[in-house]
């Protein structure tokens, strides 16, 4: 991990919202009345997706993607000034709350200011024209880090940013050159000694894809040099195929036991269940037990945690990124068991605890295991809602599932999963 990464961070909590789909206005100050009830979830982080210019040239849909950024140094006029933001920031720390905005560093818009002001900051095809390597993204330009003045001028955004923030998600991180990244932080800690960084980290076939194609893209072993969290999306393909019922449950522990063997002591991966780029968990999930299993999940899982702005509402649309959709609340309120969960990551695991999964594929239960200073923790999640008796390594006796209250049994060595949640420790 990066030298100074915070131990605290492991049992955190980070809200990403779009300010575009957040509220009925889509501003940054139309955001402050809904700031107390995000700090309610447990938030411990608001991660604000791009908040700068979009670009026009190519731009999807009818009001573009902000991940085609059209001017590093200012904000999205239909969002509000920079002053605004700085006043949105100003009510988020009041709260107890950091932020955390999007750096897409990567590319630009086609007709980005950085490129009118420098050309030889992009990348060029075989035809000598700006263009991006990955052919899907046909909004943006990519940037070209050969040429080190532009490891200025991006290093220079990132300090003026550090001024008003506490932290940067870092978008697809792995495609721009890690020592870029390790310059960066160096320079960023100068301004602001605190920041933390979070790296969109790539799937594990995207980046062999990239590699292949001679493209730069850093292992996650390697990103932690810079970084101090990265997204989980090496084992997220795993996780995919046993949501879509093409993989089995214990693929994806073992993989989860893989990170705990093969990362340093103290990585940290994002966990989540959806965010801007993937559906909505109730989009694939429709029970309300096995979501709610999933949720525990989520904030049982060693590493920081992330809601989606419309998470706790059970949204089942994803707004899209290129239109003014705002997202739904009608939907079932899980705000009370998200809550409930940030309290027992922040109470009863540890900032170093050491981390164990082991599936029942029958019935698809995942029996996970925490050890640390604090304690022994068990989750137990029944994640297609299904009832059995499962083994623990916990003495036997009677226990309090933490999330709801009720009493569990521990009975030779083995403890029945009603389909609902579990999670009970044995403190020291």
């Amino acid at each position: 991990m990066a030298e100074n990464t915070p131990a605290a961070l492991q049992k955190q909590l980070i809200y990403s919202l779009y300010v575009r789909a957040h509220t009925d206005e889509g501003t940054f100050l139309s955001l402050i009345p809904d700031l107390d009830r995000i700090r309610a979830l447990g938030a411990d982080w608001i991660w604000f997706l791009p908040i700068h210019p979009i670009g026009e040239k190519g731009k999807k849909g009818s009001l573009g993607c902000p991940y085609a950024n059209r001017d590093y140094r200012t904000t999205n006029p239909a969002y509000g000034s920079v002053e605004e933001f700085r006043f949105l920031c100003d009510e988020i720390h009041r709260r107890g709350m950091k932020v955390m905005i999007d750096v897409v560093y990567n590319h630009t818009s086609p007709d980005a200011v950085l490129l009118e002001e420098h050309p030889d900051f992009y990348y060029r095809d075989a035809e000598g024209k700006p263009g991006n390597r990955i052919g899907d993204w046909s909004d943006v330009i990519d940037l070209d880090y050969r040429n080190h003045a532009l490891w200025d001028y991006q290093i220079e955004s990132l300090q003026f940013w550090a001024s008003i923030v506490d932290g940067f998600r870092c978008d697809v991180a792995s495609f721009v050159p890690l020592d870029f990244w390790r310059a960066a932080r160096a320079a960023v800690a100068r301004v602001n000694p605190g920041c933390v960084w979070l790296a969109e980290t790539v799937h594990m076939s995207f980046g062999n894809f990239a590699r292949r194609e001679g493209f730069t893209s850093s292992r996650d072993t390697e990103a932690f040099d810079a970084f101090d969290i990265e997204y989980q999306y090496d084992v997220w393909e795993s996780f995919e195929r046993f949501l879509g019922g093409g993989g089995l449950l214990h693929e994806f522990c073992e993989q989860l036991n893989f990170q705990e063997a093969l990362y340093r002591e103290n990585y940290n991966k994002l966990r989540f269940l959806e965010n801007h780029d993937q559906p909505r968990i109730r989009a694939r999930v429709t029970s309300e037990t096995a979501a709610d299993n999933y949720t525990a999940m989520l904030f049982f899982l060693k590493g920081t945690a992330l809601l989606y702005a419309g998470q706790e509402f059970s949204c089942t649309h994803r707004p899209s990124l290129f239109e003014r959709e705002v997202f739904d609340r009608s939907g079932r309120d899980i705000s009370a068991l998200v809550a409930r969960l940030a309290a027992i990551r922040k109470e009863c695991f540890g900032e170093a605890d050491a981390f164990t999964a082991e599936a029942d594929d029958r019935h698809a239960i995942a029996v996970m295991e925490r050890v640390g200073e604090e304690g022994r923790s068990f989750g137990i999640f029944s994640l297609r809602g299904k009832s059995a008796a499962v083994r623990v390594e916990a003495p036997d006796g009677e226990y309090e599932n933490l999330i709801d209250g009720s009493t569990l049994i521990v009975e030779n060595g083995q403890v029945f999963c009603g389909g609902s949640p579990i999670i009970f420790t044995l403190r020291r």
